[in-house]
């Protein structure tokens, strides 16, 4: 019999305590082995029974979510999933407790409509199941979990696989990258961003985080990077210097109209569990920028963007994934390699260069 992961829930609320409490206990590989209403009483327990995971409020009486982060992480690392609402400021908050440690953000669930409520319920046990087997530091959590059953759809749903062969693809003087993301892309996509220049390559990123939160995201990367980093809104044109992120809640797509490049931003269903998807990403840059384009896979659970990737890599791409040394968790990079669709298997700390020394090889 498999070990369940245990989870600690974090929150004042008790509404929120049970309804986490409810989905969690859903899952058969997961179990929420007790909650708290605040930090105080969640270190009473933890000096009882350390938890695989604990999911953490950001706003909370006696003592906020980040002060609590801070303390754990540097005491006693426990991977950590803040549960967040969507308020600009709870967003901005969110985001800094990435810079601390925690390991995922996910959108507190609200019981609007059934569709709303399942597609929570699939997101918050997979970002418990990746936090559960994420490197952190001073500690590695390691989980025998299988992958959840829920329904799994492809990009087919979103964009129809080419029937064309697009190495032959007409040339343009511009290169596109497509960097996809999940567990632990936050940081790694920082590193990435940061290590580029003013003038490089237009840029798309999926990574997997709510719908809001992308934009904080973006808006912080922009204040660090010498690149312009922006969440990517509908035809939006993919220029030199500057990175679009995929907004949260919708798919991102490439699209060309003679030598421009620019970003479809559509709703779809979920893609891999996903939306933004990165293979819907990856599919489309395939399509419409083949080998003038090259695709990065990085850190994350699952398969997304594995095949993207593979599609990539027959339209004439250059394709690259994260080695596993660097990575968070080591998912769908590993996937990617499994299916052979990595030219390359670099470091996070060589990513940039390598972009930077073949920009101009394909064009």
């Amino acid at each position: 019999m498999k070990k369940k992961i245990k989870v600690l829930v974090v929150d004042d609320s008790a509404m929120v305590r049970q309804a986490l409490t409810q989905i969690l206990n859903s899952d058969p590989n997961i179990e929420v082995m007790d909650t708290a209403s605040d930090p105080y009483f969640a270190a009473k327990i933890i000096q009882n029974e350390v938890p695989d995971v604990i999911t953490l409020d950001v706003e909370m009486p006696r003592m906020d979510g980040l002060t609590f982060l801070k303390k754990i992480m540097s005491q006693h690392p426990i991977p950590v999933v803040i549960i967040s609402s969507l308020t600009n400021e709870g967003t901005e908050t969110a985001i800094k407790a990435l810079e601390y440690g925690a390991i995922e953000i996910i959108t507190k669930p609200q019981l609007y409509t059934k569709e709303f409520f399942e597609e929570s319920k699939i997101r918050l046990c997979d970002v418990v199941k990746a936090a559960s087997m994420a490197r952190i530091k001073h500690k590695h959590f390691v989980t025998n979990a299988p992958v959840s059953v829920a329904p799994k759809y492809s990009a087919d749903v979103v964009i129809a696989a080419s029937t064309n062969n697009n190495s032959s693809m007409l040339k343009t003087t511009e290169l596109v990258v497509a960097v996809g993301a999940s567990t632990g892309g936050t940081e790694a996509l920082k590193v990435f961003l940061e290590n580029l220049p003013g003038d490089s390559p237009g840029i798309v990123i999926v990574q997997h985080m709510p719908e809001n939160f992308t934009r904080s995201f973006a808006n912080r990367l922009n204040q660090l990077c010498k690149i312009t980093v922006k969440e990517a809104e509908d035809n939006d044109t993919i220029i030199r210097g500057r990175a679009l992120i995929a907004p949260g809640n919708k798919h991102m797509l490439l699209k060309r109209s003679g030598a421009r490049y620019y970003v479809e931003v559509k709703d779809g269903p979920l893609v891999n569990r996903h939306r933004p998807s990165v293979d819907v990403l990856f599919r489309s840059t395939a399509r419409y920028a083949g080998r003038n384009s090259i695709g990065i896979i990085m850190t994350g659970m699952g398969d997304d963007g594995a095949k993207g990737l593979l599609e990539m890599k027959q339209s004439g791409a250059m394709t690259v994934a994260q080695d596993e040394k660097s990575c968070v968790v080591y998912g769908m990079p590993k996937e990617a390699v499994k299916l052979n669709a990595a030219d390359k298997i670099l470091p996070l700390e060589q990513l940039a260069g390598f972009v930077l020394k073949n920009q101009y090889n394909n064009l």
